[in-house]
């Protein structure tokens, strides 16, 4: 056996994990329309079922917020039978999976969503452009959400808790990341409201902390995760004090005891650098996993020497279903074909060949 630390046993909710490697939260279009997931994707996520935990992909919470058009949702029943089709596919490989919950707040455009405005913290788009069904446009001027509006978020962040368990997930994991609704109000550059959510750092990661703790009444907090990117730039996003961020978050996500901490330590387009994993580590005493770029000597080290407790590996687990066994046995790891991340169908996607 080799990376010893990477397959020793994790506690998760209720579940002892037999490894420390998760397989990242991973958006890859598949879903039916109505956003229901189907038979194909049951089968991509049973293929990876020997991850200590699988993240399932970043899952609309309600209606009206695609922003990417094939992602899958878990606010309809034939979302939630849909789902149930998957967990039970993973559950009878022995596997564990979690459903990362998101709302694509101002990464919503009107044409993938009938007409529908997107929403954000400010009234601030996005500087790039979108695919949609009728093409390439640029992101949309999001509306900016009333005060009296944002207990209806956390209230569908709720709902989609409670159907992610009848769906017959293990966990759950609030999206906190990447700019989209969550953590444009976390960071500066897409909150510029004032009120009980703008202003200082308090006020900003109010709503990510609002919506944590409505998902922990549903699920109990070790099986809640949270995911934050405090460096990343991706849907135009930057923040003076990513370090004080980090802190912020990780103290109040102690506090609340969740089960685990997700940290992207870096920037997509390295606009931005510096550590912010060690912030993490010092104030966050819970489960802390890393993501991005780690290569599996480098996870294993740093599960050793307790910087981290796990890592979530993402572009490996497109193109090596069986990632945990090749790391396990010392076998090679395949390299994923990018241009299939978002097309249809099982190419670039179930069709990749176990060790």
């Amino acid at each position: 056996m080799t990376q010893v630390s990477l397959f020793k046993a994790l506690k998760f909710g209720q579940h002892d994990l037999p490894n420390r490697i998760m397989m990242a939260p991973l958006t890859r279009c598949r879903a039916d329309v109505g956003h229901v997931p189907n038979a194909l994707m049951a089968e991509y996520y049973a293929q990876r079922a020997s991850a200590g935990l699988i993240i399932a992909e970043a899952t609309m919470v309600s209606e009206g917020n695609s922003a990417f058009n094939s992602e899958p949702g878990i606010y309809s029943e034939a979302q939630v039978a849909g789902w149930k089709k998957v967990t039970d596919a993973v559950h009878q490989k022995g596997g564990r999976i979690a459903l990362q919950l998101w709302h694509g707040g101002r990464a919503c455009h009107p044409n993938m969503n009938n007409g529908r405005e997107c929403v954000g913290p400010s009234a601030i788009a996005i500087q790039s452009e979108v695919h949609t069904p009728q093409g390439k446009v640029p992101y949309a001027v999001p509306r900016a959400l009333l005060d009296s509006e944002i207990p209806l978020i956390v209230t569908a962040f709720k709902k989609a808790a409670e159907n992610a368990k009848r769906a017959g997930f293990d966990g759950v994991e609030v999206h906190g990341a990447n700019g989209y609704l969550l953590d444009a109000f976390l960071r500066e550059s897409s909150n510029k409201r004032s009120g009980p959510y703008g202003g200082s750092l308090e006020n900003r990661a109010k709503l990510l902390l609002e919506v944590t703790a409505a998902v922990i009444e549903v699920w109990g907090n070790r099986a809640v995760g949270v995911r934050i990117s405090p460096l990343n730039s991706f849907n135009s996003m930057l923040d003076s004090d990513p370090i004080a961020v980090t802190k912020f978050v990780a103290i109040e996500l102690q506090k609340l005891g969740v089960g685990y901490l997700h940290m992207m330590r870096s920037d997509f387009f390295g606009i931005q650098s510096a550590d912010v994993m060690t912030p993490a580590r010092e104030f966050f005493k819970g489960t802390l996993v890393g993501n991005m770029g780690y290569s599996p000597t480098e996870a294993n080290e740093a599960i050793d020497k307790g910087v981290l407790d796990a890592v979530a590996f993402g572009h490996h687990y497109v193109s090596n279903p069986d990632l945990a066994d090749r790391i396990q046995k010392g076998v090679s790891l395949i390299e994923p074909d990018q241009s299939t991340y978002y097309s249809s169908g099982a190419k670039g996607y179930t069709d990749y060949p176990f060790a």
